[in-house]
């Protein structure tokens, strides 16, 4: 099929890698559906992308409902068979996890895990009637390795790579129909600035941060050519190897880089950001975290701590074969 006539649903396409990702299908000539809760942000991202040569259907949603989202793929089916649907949805918290409200992290849950099995719930049975179809889950670097300070953030992520394996399993005998993960590295979007933060600091993101356009390109990869896992950034990479081997390690070091980090940091009030209704300000693509000297100080520590991690994971790795040798 080519890709002019593909329908190609997207998820928290409001900002962000939902906009980039939807921008770029659009300039193959996709039918697009995208949804959000920002009904305003949403006429602005359809506006660009029909200048773009996209045909678009705005359906406002909130994949934290079920009700909603199985509204959103009848939608989608009037518009016409449901050929790719990502699922891009994600909220963050940061903060100690005692020192953020229990319900901050239950509502992350819902938006990062819950919604995006609302999701799938909802255009399966679609999937499985026509034979066929693609299923993106967006997981990030948060699914290999936990980040502390976002406690919540880092449970849906876990869950969220569980879930895909496991529905991958269930699958398993539809070879049409392929459930498939990306996980970023840091990227360079609005939802730092619009997240819910209760340390009372400033965030930011360490180098290399990248633009969410190379997300895009790798979701429009993974729609014409399906694979089970993709990776974006090096990053993403290093962190997955590091976590494999020294999974302890790896959690301190974070803790010590995130502790490190907030000390210094400017202060800031403690807010709720878009967790409970959408951000009022500007969405767009980019978050402006890709400059500034404060970035390359961050960029500095992370990457210091990154390759301490990296390196060690080999030395046990090596320590481990040696062992074995030994023993043979």
């Amino acid at each position: 099929m080519e890709n002019k006539a593909k329908v190609v649903v997207i998820t928290g396409a409001s900002s962000g890698i939902g906009q980039a990702t939807a921008e770029a299908f659009a300039r193959q000539g996709t039918k697009l559906v995208i949804a959000a809760r920002n009904a305003a942000a949403l006429q602005a991202v359809a506006k660009t992308c029909r200048e773009l040569g996209a045909d678009v259907l705005v359906v406002p949603t909130d994949v934290t409902d079920a009700d909603q989202v199985k509204a959103l793929a009848e939608a989608a089916s009037n518009f016409g068979a449901i050929d790719v649907w990502v699922s891009n949805v994600g909220v963050g918290a940061v903060g100690k996890f005692q020192d953020t409200p229990i319900e901050a992290h239950e509502h992350v849950i819902r938006a990062n895990l819950i919604g995006h099995m609302n999701d799938a719930y909802a255009v399966l049975p679609i999937f499985l009637k026509q034979d066929r179809g693609i299923f993106i889950n967006m997981i990030s670097l948060g699914g290999f390795a936990a980040a502390p300070y976002a406690t919540a953030y880092s449970a849906s992520k876990f869950g969220l790579k569980g879930f895909s394996e496991a529905l991958r399993g269930e699958l398993s005998d539809h070879p049409n129909i392929h459930i498939c993960d990306i996980y970023p590295a840091f990227i360079d979007t609005p939802g730092i600035s619009h997240g819910a933060n209760y340390t009372g600091r400033e965030l930011s993101a360490p180098p290399p941060v990248y633009d969410a356009r190379k997300v895009a390109d790798a979701v429009l990869r993974v729609a014409r050519h399906p694979k089970a896992t993709t990776t974006v950034g090096a990053t993403a990479d290093l962190i997955r190897f590091g976590h494999f081997f020294a999974p302890s390690l790896s959690a301190r070091f974070m803790n010590w880089f995130m502790t490190t980090y907030f000390k210094q940091a400017d202060a800031t009030p403690v807010t709720d950001g878009n967790l409970y209704a959408p951000s009022s300000r500007p969405g767009g693509i980019d978050g402006g975290l890709r400059s500034g000297k404060q970035r390359l100080a961050l960029g500095a520590v992370a990457a210091t701590a990154a390759i301490a991690i990296g390196l060690i994971a080999l030395a046990n790795t090596y320590g481990r074969n040696s062992r074995r040798g030994r023993w043979r």
